[in-house]
């Protein structure tokens, strides 16, 4: 207390210019019409811009909620989109409930934790068997192409074997002339932004830029966007070729993905399984 005394007795004009300057300040404002609305204008303009600036910084903070809200409903979009596309348009078919005529459904997920660089890359979402999620489900970016298989799941977590992965594969088709192919990672160098098609019968004319799909004979629906041809030179000395393609989807930034529910999946499993094995 002794040192704040000594204090404020060797500072006390600095406190008495203080205090006056402000009496001063007051009774003008408070007398004087102009210079009272020039200080209501400049003290609501700094309120304005204190309540924008901090009404950006909510935006900001509850980003996560609004992506999350989004990429949830483009799922529900892209589900009723492809039920529409099922329909026989020749033929007056009225559809009363579309998510279940279709085949597919979609449920959008967020990346938690993802790797290029490596041999066999994985990627791990915010979804799990709570959420419907199953091994073996596709899974692909927001319009931009392919990303896996699940792999493994828990009740509120999965990790999806990434196309970036030596294990997987994925039947393909040029969108120009329907030639087919399997869609792999890895085979001249481990570039995340490339992959190769193999097995792709020479007498096929492939041009650059050509467009790639799904087939439809994988777990993928058809159609769905892989990536553009960048190099048709590569030919493995039979009657088939590789080639080496630019991919739509851009690994090093995947936020959110669509994990591809098929209802008819099962089904094709235990009908396809009784089938003799071939040699």
């Amino acid at each position: 207390m002794r040192n704040l005394w000594i204090f404020i007795n060797r500072y006390n004009a600095f406190f008495f210019f203080i205090i006056f300057f402000t009496i001063g300040i007051y009774l003008t404002v408070s007398n004087n019409s102009y210079q009272r609305s020039v200080t209501v204008n400049s003290t609501n303009e700094v309120v304005g811009t204190a309540y924008k600036n901090l009404n950006v910084l909510k935006k900001y903070l509850n980003l996560g909620d609004v992506n999350d809200s989004l990429a949830a409903e483009n799922a529900k979009l892209k589900t009723e989109l492809l039920a529409l596309s099922s329909i026989d348009s020749s033929k007056n078919v009225v559809v009363k409930d579309t998510l279940n005529k279709t085949q597919y459904t979609y449920l959008s997920a967020r990346v938690i934790k993802n790797s290029i660089t490596l041999r066999n890359n994985i990627i791990t979402i915010n979804r799990g068997t709570a959420d419907g999620i199953a091994s073996g489900m596709a899974v692909i970016s927001a319009g931009k192409g392919v990303v896996g298989y699940i792999r493994d799941v828990s009740d509120h977590l999965a990790t999806i074997e990434s196309l970036l992965h030596k294990d997987t594969k994925v039947s393909v088709t040029l969108k120009k002339n329907n030639a087919l192919g399997t869609l792999v990672w890895g085979t001249k160098n481990f570039d995340y932004r490339k992959a190769y098609i193999k097995d792709v019968p020479n007498h096929f004319k492939i041009a650059l830029k050509d467009t790639v799909v799904t087939s439809g004979f994988s777990r993928f629906p058809p159609g769905i966007l892989v990536g553009r041809v960048s190099n048709t030179g590569i030919s493995t000395g039979d009657n088939f070729m590789t080639i080496e393609i630019d991919l739509f989807n851009d690994f090093s930034t995947l936020q959110y993905v669509y994990v591809i529910k098929d209802k008819l999946a099962e089904e094709q499993k235990a009908l396809e399984s009784k089938l003799p094995n071939e040699q």
